[in-house]
């Protein structure tokens, strides 16, 4: 189902899927609340039904707004994708906020202070 032949694995397909949809943010949507957004990573059901697509923004501050941005072309965006990928299924896109870099960067900080603790003493 992943394309003409199943000629994709599934993890390539989420790849190509993550590129065109990426690409697809800065070339087919005008909306200033999406220039600071990025696309992470896309997760595929197994029968690639559904798929959920991760994002980010470089300005936390923004995060609401971009939510909001993204939602309001989500369908945009699932039939740009279909045209593009040339497939007879095209997944439901579901977007999560990843949260993976302000996670790192708490965590960082915590084993900064916790040094700098260890070293006071």
């Amino acid at each position: 189902m992943a394309g003409r032949g199943n000629k994709f694995s599934k993890q390539k397909y989420e790849e190509r899927i993550l590129n065109e949809l990426n690409s697809s943010l800065r070339r087919e949507f005008a909306d200033a609340r999406l220039s600071q957004v990025s696309l992470t990573r896309v997760e595929l059901t197994q029968d690639y039904s559904m798929a959920k697509v991760y994002w980010d923004t470089f300005n936390s501050a923004t995060r609401g707004d971009a939510k909001a941005a993204i939602e309001a072309i989500k369908g945009r965006m699932r039939t740009f994708l279909a045209t593009r990928m040339e497939v007879r299924h095209t997944p439901e896109l579901t977007f999560y906020y990843d949260s993976q870099f302000e996670d790192e960067k708490k965590i960082d900080d915590l084993l900064k202070q916790s040094s700098s603790d260890d070293s006071d003493e």
